[in-house]
């Protein structure tokens, strides 16, 4: 249909309603990185759960006692606590705990929050990711009570039991909410390329507790299984974190010809 001046129409076509309710969510940015659908977000986390469950099941099973491969991780590492990779190791390391992931996980909620109160939510929302996924993580370290390696290997500070590693968890959980931030502010490309930039920190902070000699691998590999189980469990919650009432019908709103809905 045609309107006057030969520009096409805009308006919606007679004896059909608008579609209501998919509208992107006001209290967040569009999104320039396609949302992965549900199915595919349940998939991922039943493989990051089932591959998580393993590895404690091995750990348990084992009463913490390391493969050959995590001791000789260990030995390898203990070999080469040379200057200047030593100070860098600490000085990244340091990043995964503490301050830092808490100021990622707010300036995610900031960057993909739309609006004064929609910012609100979601820092609110990011934040809580974060600190019950570090609770999660506590509550399966005390429970599993894993040795860490011996104490005459470490570079490091390191308290508590080993599995799964607290560094590697909070760092990939705040790798992700931030990444999960920019992908609602910037463009496909940047948001790619921060995405890589912040999985290779998250990687980094976990290699870092093996090279400094105070986690076996398999803690850190835990770590990084358990945050992506818990990360996209929240993505498949972010719809109802976000839900907006669908507007309501104008009273003196024109009904479809024939009485008809057109679903």
């Amino acid at each position: 249909m045609t309107a006057p001046g030969g520009e096409a129409g805009t308006g919606p076509e007679p004896g059909r309603e608008p579609v209501v309710g998919r509208q992107p969510r006001p209290e967040l940015g569009p999104g320039s990185v396609p949302r992965p659908g549900n199915g595919a977000l349940r998939a991922l986390a039943a493989v990051c759960a089932v591959l998580f469950a393993a590895a404690a099941t091995t750990v348990s099973v084992r009463h913490g006692a390391p493969l050959a491969p995590e001791q000789d991780t260990v030995r390898w590492a203990a070999a080469h606590h040379g200057e200047p990779v030593r100070s860098l190791a600490r000085a990244l390391t340091a990043t995964g705990t503490g301050l830092v992931p808490y100021l990622m996980a707010v300036l995610a909620g900031l960057l993909a929050g739309r609006g004064a109160t929609g910012r609100l939510r979601a820092v609110t929302c990011t934040v809580v990711v974060l600190a019950v996924g570090q609770a999660i993580r506590y509550g399966l370290m005390e429970l599993l009570a894993r040795a860490r390696p011996p104490a005459v290997d470490w570079a490091g500070h390191a308290t508590g039991y080993a599995f799964p590693s607290g560094h590697a968890t909070t760092s990939a959980l705040a790798a992700g909410l931030l990444a999960w931030g920019l992908a609602h502010r910037c463009g496909p490309a940047v948001a790619r390329t921060w995405c890589a930039v912040l999985a290779l920190w998250a990687a980094g902070v976990g290699l870092t507790r093996v090279y400094l000699g105070v986690h076996w691998l398999g803690d850190v590999v835990g770590g990084w299984l358990l945050a992506a189980t818990w990360l996209t469990l929240a993505l498949l919650l972010e719809p109802a974190a976000f839900r907006t009432r669908a507007p309501r019908a104008h009273p003196g709103a024109t009904q479809p010809r024939g009485g008809h809905s057109h679903e």
